[in-house]
Protein backbone atom coordinates (compact mmCIF):
# COMPACT_ATOMS: atom_id res chain seq x y z
CA UNK A 1 0.00 0.00 0.00
CA UNK A 2 1.50 3.32 -0.94
CA UNK A 3 2.40 5.67 1.95
CA UNK A 4 -0.26 8.17 2.80
CA UNK A 5 0.78 11.75 2.22
CA UNK A 6 1.52 13.62 5.51
CA UNK A 7 -1.12 16.11 6.39
CA UNK A 8 -0.20 19.64 7.40
CA UNK A 9 -1.53 19.04 10.90
CA UNK A 10 0.70 15.95 11.35
CA UNK A 11 3.69 17.95 10.06
CA UNK A 12 2.96 20.65 12.64
CA UNK A 13 2.73 18.08 15.44
CA UNK A 14 6.05 16.48 14.41
CA UNK A 15 7.74 19.87 14.15
CA UNK A 16 6.44 20.77 17.61
CA UNK A 17 7.75 17.51 19.04
CA UNK A 18 11.20 18.03 17.48
CA UNK A 19 11.27 21.59 18.78
CA UNK A 20 10.31 20.48 22.32
CA UNK A 21 13.02 17.81 22.33
CA UNK A 22 15.64 20.30 21.11
CA UNK A 23 14.67 22.83 23.78
CA UNK A 24 14.83 20.13 26.49
CA UNK A 25 18.31 19.07 25.40
CA UNK A 26 19.55 22.67 25.41
CA UNK A 27 18.07 23.27 28.87
CA UNK A 28 19.68 20.11 30.23
CA UNK A 29 23.07 21.17 28.84
CA UNK A 30 22.71 24.65 30.29
CA UNK A 31 21.71 23.23 33.69
CA UNK A 32 24.72 20.92 33.72
CA UNK A 33 27.05 23.78 32.91
CA UNK A 34 25.44 26.28 35.26
CA UNK A 35 25.02 24.03 38.32
CA UNK A 36 28.53 24.52 39.77
CA UNK A 37 28.26 28.27 39.30
CA UNK A 38 24.85 28.42 40.98
CA UNK A 39 26.08 26.26 43.85
CA UNK A 40 29.01 28.59 44.34
CA UNK A 41 26.75 31.62 44.35
CA UNK A 42 24.43 29.96 46.85
CA UNK A 43 27.32 29.18 49.18
CA UNK A 44 28.60 32.76 48.98
CA UNK A 45 25.36 34.66 49.43
CA UNK A 46 25.05 33.89 53.14
CA UNK A 47 27.08 36.06 55.53
CA UNK A 48 29.55 34.56 58.02
CA UNK A 49 27.99 33.44 61.30
CA UNK A 50 28.76 34.26 64.94
CA UNK A 51 27.07 32.05 67.53
CA UNK A 52 26.75 34.15 70.68
CA UNK A 53 26.27 32.84 74.23
CA UNK A 54 26.39 34.64 77.60
CA UNK A 55 24.99 34.55 81.11
CA UNK A 56 23.98 38.23 80.81
CA UNK A 57 20.23 37.66 80.49
CA UNK A 58 18.18 40.12 78.42
CA UNK A 59 16.88 42.46 81.12
CA UNK A 60 19.51 45.13 80.47
CA UNK A 61 21.44 46.39 77.44
CA UNK A 62 24.52 44.13 77.65
CA UNK A 63 23.63 41.70 74.86
CA UNK A 64 22.46 44.46 72.51
CA UNK A 65 25.69 46.43 73.08
CA UNK A 66 27.81 43.38 72.26
CA UNK A 67 25.82 42.76 69.10
CA UNK A 68 26.24 46.45 68.18
CA UNK A 69 30.01 46.08 68.49
CA UNK A 70 29.93 43.04 66.19
CA UNK A 71 27.86 44.89 63.59
CA UNK A 72 30.18 47.93 63.79
CA UNK A 73 33.12 45.74 62.82
CA UNK A 74 31.19 43.73 60.23
CA UNK A 75 27.75 45.11 59.35
CA UNK A 76 26.57 42.06 57.39
CA UNK A 77 27.57 39.41 59.93
CA UNK A 78 24.84 36.99 60.97
CA UNK A 79 24.56 36.63 64.77
CA UNK A 80 22.81 33.54 66.17
CA UNK A 81 21.96 33.71 69.88
CA UNK A 82 22.69 30.30 71.38
CA UNK A 83 21.39 31.48 74.77
CA UNK A 84 21.87 34.38 77.15
CA UNK A 85 20.24 32.56 80.05
CA UNK A 86 23.12 30.38 81.17
CA UNK A 87 22.91 30.08 84.96
CA UNK A 88 25.15 32.95 86.11
CA UNK A 89 28.79 31.87 86.41
CA UNK A 90 27.97 28.24 85.42
CA UNK A 91 30.91 27.33 83.23
CA UNK A 92 29.82 23.67 83.25
CA UNK A 93 26.39 24.46 81.79
CA UNK A 94 27.91 26.74 79.15
CA UNK A 95 30.47 24.09 78.20
CA UNK A 96 27.62 21.63 77.71
CA UNK A 97 25.71 24.05 75.45
CA UNK A 98 28.79 24.74 73.32
CA UNK A 99 29.45 21.03 72.93
CA UNK A 100 25.82 20.41 71.98
CA UNK A 101 25.78 23.14 69.33
CA UNK A 102 28.99 22.55 67.38
CA UNK A 103 27.74 19.57 65.30
CA UNK A 104 24.99 21.73 63.80
CA UNK A 105 27.12 24.60 62.48
CA UNK A 106 29.57 24.48 59.56
CA UNK A 107 33.32 24.89 59.59
CA UNK A 108 34.28 28.56 59.84
CA UNK A 109 31.54 29.40 62.36
CA UNK A 110 32.75 31.70 65.14
CA UNK A 111 31.47 30.97 68.66
CA UNK A 112 31.65 33.88 71.11
CA UNK A 113 31.01 32.69 74.68
CA UNK A 114 31.08 35.09 77.62
CA UNK A 115 30.57 33.23 80.88
CA UNK A 116 33.36 34.92 82.75
CA UNK A 117 33.33 34.97 86.57
CA UNK A 118 37.06 35.82 86.45
CA UNK A 119 36.68 38.91 84.28
CA UNK A 120 39.42 41.48 84.95
CA UNK A 121 41.64 38.93 86.69
CA UNK A 122 44.73 37.15 85.37
CA UNK A 123 42.65 34.64 83.41
CA UNK A 124 43.47 34.71 79.69
CA UNK A 125 41.20 35.75 76.83
CA UNK A 126 41.74 33.33 73.94
CA UNK A 127 40.78 32.23 70.46
CA UNK A 128 40.83 28.49 69.81
CA UNK A 129 40.37 26.61 66.55
CA UNK A 130 38.82 23.15 66.76
CA UNK A 131 39.66 20.23 64.52
CA UNK A 132 36.14 20.68 63.14
CA UNK A 133 37.36 24.03 61.75
CA UNK A 134 35.31 26.24 64.06
CA UNK A 135 36.60 29.17 66.12
CA UNK A 136 35.94 29.92 69.79
CA UNK A 137 36.41 33.37 71.31
CA UNK A 138 36.13 33.14 75.08
CA UNK A 139 37.85 33.29 78.46
CA UNK A 140 40.22 30.43 79.25
CA UNK A 141 38.26 29.04 82.19
CA UNK A 142 37.15 25.56 81.15
CA UNK A 143 34.46 26.47 78.61
CA UNK A 144 36.21 24.37 75.95
CA UNK A 145 36.46 21.19 78.03
CA UNK A 146 33.69 19.19 76.33
CA UNK A 147 34.34 20.61 72.85
CA UNK A 148 37.94 19.46 73.18
CA UNK A 149 36.84 15.96 74.27
CA UNK A 150 34.56 15.50 71.25
CA UNK A 151 35.99 17.70 68.46
CA UNK A 152 39.62 18.23 69.49
CA UNK A 153 41.47 21.56 69.60
CA UNK A 154 43.93 22.30 66.78
CA UNK A 155 45.53 25.49 68.13
CA UNK A 156 45.05 28.32 70.64
CA UNK A 157 46.12 31.99 70.60
CA UNK A 158 45.92 34.42 73.49
CA UNK A 159 44.14 37.70 72.67
CA UNK A 160 46.64 40.54 73.11
CA UNK A 161 46.33 42.56 69.87
CA UNK A 162 44.67 45.81 70.99
CA UNK A 163 43.84 46.79 67.40
CA UNK A 164 41.26 43.97 67.46
CA UNK A 165 39.65 45.39 70.61
CA UNK A 166 37.64 48.59 71.16
CA UNK A 167 38.17 51.56 73.44
CA UNK A 168 41.36 53.31 74.50
CA UNK A 169 40.71 52.22 78.08
CA UNK A 170 39.34 48.72 78.38
CA UNK A 171 36.73 48.11 81.04
CA UNK A 172 37.80 45.69 83.76
CA UNK A 173 34.28 44.25 83.96
CA UNK A 174 32.87 44.21 80.40
CA UNK A 175 35.27 42.21 78.25
CA UNK A 176 32.25 40.86 76.37
CA UNK A 177 31.95 44.31 74.80
CA UNK A 178 35.59 45.36 74.62
CA UNK A 179 37.41 42.13 73.70
CA UNK A 180 35.30 39.09 72.83
CA UNK A 181 32.68 40.76 70.58
CA UNK A 182 35.08 42.74 68.37
CA UNK A 183 37.52 39.83 68.08
CA UNK A 184 34.67 37.52 67.04
CA UNK A 185 33.62 39.99 64.36
CA UNK A 186 37.18 40.39 63.04
CA UNK A 187 37.37 36.60 62.69
CA UNK A 188 33.99 36.45 60.93
CA UNK A 189 35.28 39.14 58.56
CA UNK A 190 37.96 36.69 57.45
CA UNK A 191 41.02 38.24 59.07
CA UNK A 192 43.98 36.04 59.96
CA UNK A 193 43.12 34.62 63.36
CA UNK A 194 46.76 34.07 64.29
CA UNK A 195 47.22 37.86 64.40
CA UNK A 196 45.06 38.06 67.51
CA UNK A 197 48.09 37.33 69.68
CA UNK A 198 50.76 34.75 70.52
CA UNK A 199 50.13 31.02 70.24
CA UNK A 200 49.89 29.09 73.49
CA UNK A 201 50.17 25.32 74.02
CA UNK A 202 46.85 23.48 73.85
CA UNK A 203 47.93 21.49 76.93
CA UNK A 204 47.89 24.73 78.95
CA UNK A 205 44.14 25.27 78.51
CA UNK A 206 42.13 25.41 81.72
CA UNK A 207 39.83 22.38 81.96
CA UNK A 208 36.81 21.58 84.10
CA UNK A 209 37.43 19.00 86.80
CA UNK A 210 34.90 16.47 85.50
CA UNK A 211 35.15 12.91 86.71
CA UNK A 212 35.92 10.62 83.77
CA UNK A 213 33.52 7.79 83.07
CA UNK A 214 34.93 4.50 84.33
CA UNK A 215 33.72 1.09 83.16
CA UNK A 216 34.88 -2.05 85.00
CA UNK A 217 33.62 -5.50 85.98
CA UNK A 218 31.32 -3.99 88.63
CA UNK A 219 29.65 -1.43 86.41
CA UNK A 220 29.90 2.17 85.30
CA UNK A 221 30.90 5.20 87.35
CA UNK A 222 30.24 8.73 86.14
CA UNK A 223 28.81 12.04 87.27
CA UNK A 224 25.65 14.09 87.10
CA UNK A 225 27.09 17.32 85.70
CA UNK A 226 24.03 19.58 85.46
CA UNK A 227 20.27 19.74 84.98
CA UNK A 228 18.49 20.23 81.68
CA UNK A 229 17.24 23.81 81.74
CA UNK A 230 14.06 24.44 83.73
CA UNK A 231 12.83 20.84 83.57
CA UNK A 232 15.06 19.34 86.24
CA UNK A 233 16.23 16.37 84.16
CA UNK A 234 19.69 15.13 85.12
CA UNK A 235 22.43 15.47 82.50
CA UNK A 236 25.34 13.08 83.04
CA UNK A 237 28.86 12.53 81.80
CA UNK A 238 27.90 9.03 80.61
CA UNK A 239 27.69 8.51 76.84
CA UNK A 240 24.96 6.20 75.58
CA UNK A 241 27.58 3.91 74.03
CA UNK A 242 29.14 3.25 77.44
CA UNK A 243 25.77 2.75 79.12
CA UNK A 244 24.72 0.11 76.56
CA UNK A 245 27.88 -1.85 77.36
CA UNK A 246 26.28 -2.66 80.73
CA UNK A 247 23.75 -4.89 78.96
CA UNK A 248 20.46 -3.12 79.67
CA UNK A 249 17.59 -3.05 77.18
CA UNK A 250 14.66 -0.64 76.96
CA UNK A 251 11.83 -1.74 79.19
CA UNK A 252 14.15 -3.01 81.93
CA UNK A 253 14.54 -1.49 85.38
CA UNK A 254 18.03 -0.13 86.04
CA UNK A 255 19.38 0.32 89.59
CA UNK A 256 21.05 3.75 89.86
CA UNK A 257 23.10 5.05 92.78
CA UNK A 258 23.25 8.85 93.06
CA UNK A 259 25.79 10.21 95.53
CA UNK A 260 25.35 8.56 98.91
CA UNK A 261 21.68 7.70 98.38
CA UNK A 262 20.27 4.19 98.20
CA UNK A 263 19.99 2.64 94.76
CA UNK A 264 16.82 3.61 92.90
CA UNK A 265 15.34 1.21 90.34
CA UNK A 266 14.26 3.24 87.31
CA UNK A 267 12.76 2.05 84.03
CA UNK A 268 14.85 2.57 80.89
CA UNK A 269 12.53 3.83 78.12
CA UNK A 270 12.55 5.69 74.82
CA UNK A 271 10.73 8.86 75.85
CA UNK A 272 8.94 10.57 78.76
CA UNK A 273 5.40 9.39 77.99
CA UNK A 274 6.49 5.74 78.18
CA UNK A 275 5.94 5.95 81.95
CA UNK A 276 2.94 7.34 83.90
CA UNK A 277 2.84 10.98 85.00
CA UNK A 278 5.08 11.65 87.96
CA UNK A 279 7.14 8.48 87.47
CA UNK A 280 10.94 8.47 86.98
CA UNK A 281 12.59 7.24 83.81
CA UNK A 282 15.98 6.71 82.22
CA UNK A 283 16.43 7.77 78.59
CA UNK A 284 19.10 8.76 76.09
CA UNK A 285 18.94 12.53 75.70
CA UNK A 286 19.29 14.58 72.52
CA UNK A 287 23.05 14.94 73.11
CA UNK A 288 23.46 11.16 73.19
CA UNK A 289 23.97 10.94 76.95
CA UNK A 290 22.47 8.75 79.70
CA UNK A 291 19.87 10.94 81.44
CA UNK A 292 17.25 10.74 84.18
CA UNK A 293 13.88 12.48 84.32
CA UNK A 294 10.43 12.42 85.89
CA UNK A 295 7.52 12.55 83.45
CA UNK A 296 6.23 16.16 83.65
CA UNK A 297 8.13 16.93 86.83
CA UNK A 298 11.65 17.67 88.04
CA UNK A 299 13.90 14.72 88.86
CA UNK A 300 16.33 17.05 90.65
CA UNK A 301 13.58 18.44 92.91
CA UNK A 302 11.81 15.11 93.44
CA UNK A 303 14.95 13.29 94.57
CA UNK A 304 16.87 16.22 96.06
CA UNK A 305 19.76 16.12 93.58
CA UNK A 306 22.07 19.13 93.21
CA UNK A 307 24.89 18.58 90.66
CA UNK A 308 27.67 17.70 90.61
CA UNK A 309 26.84 14.26 92.05
CA UNK A 310 28.59 10.92 91.62
CA UNK A 311 26.70 8.28 89.66
CA UNK A 312 27.03 4.47 89.65
CA UNK A 313 25.19 1.89 87.52
CA UNK A 314 25.91 -1.84 88.06
CA UNK A 315 26.11 -4.27 85.16
CA UNK A 316 22.88 -5.97 84.11
CA UNK A 317 22.44 -9.43 85.64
Amino acid sequence: MPAQPMTSSRRRRNDSTRWAIAVSVVLLLLTAVARPVLAGESAQKYPPTIVFMTDFGVVDDSVAICRGVMYSVMPDVRVVDLTHDVIPFSITDAALYLDGATPYFPAGTVFVAVIDPGVGSTRKAIVAKSKRGQYFVLPDNGLLTLVEQHDGIEAVHEITNTSWMIGSKLSSTFHGRDIFSPVGAHLARGEDWTEVGPEMPVKDLVRLDLKPTKLDERGLSGEVITTDGPFGNLVTSVDAEDFFKLGYQRGQEVPVVLGNKEAIKIKFVRTFSDVPLGQPLIYIDSRGRFALAVNQNSFAATYGIKPPVALFIPRAK
